[in-house]
């Protein structure tokens, strides 16, 4: 019997390539995406000192939404106005290895309506 790849494993493959291919400065940081089953994280990282400098979830008391697209627009949103009071305006955009629909696609375009440029 053939075993189906784990989805999970393949991710974390595409997310290794990508990463090292991109990398967030001090000057422009890296917008990471997580997504769970359940939640959606977003950070603002500068990897060369190895500091997260802005992060939000659909667990913080801001976010609000009735479904989980609405949430990560939310979460979106929540991120984009953290770092343009930390004056960040420009990012790289890491989708962590998922495919750019959906939740995702809903946080990054909520993130740049709200002043992130990417």
């Amino acid at each position: 019997m053939i075993s189906k790849p784990d989805k999970n494993k393949t991710r974390q493959k595409r997310h290794t390539r990508v990463r090292g291919k991109i990398s967030g400065t001090a000057g422009c940081p890296r917008l990471n995406v997580y997504r769970s089953n359940k939640n959606i994280y977003a950070q603002v990282i500068d990897d060369v000192a190895g500091v997260t400098l802005v992060s939000a979830s659909t667990l913080d008391s801001e976010v609000s939404g009735n479904n989980k697209t609405e949430q990560a627009a939310s979460v979106g949103a929540v991120v984009a106005k953290r770092a343009v009071a930390k004056d960040i305006t420009e990012v790289v955009f890491d989708r962590g290895g998922y495919l750019y629909h959906g939740r995702v696609q809903a946080l990054a375009e909520s993130a740049r309506e709200n002043g992130l440029d990417f």
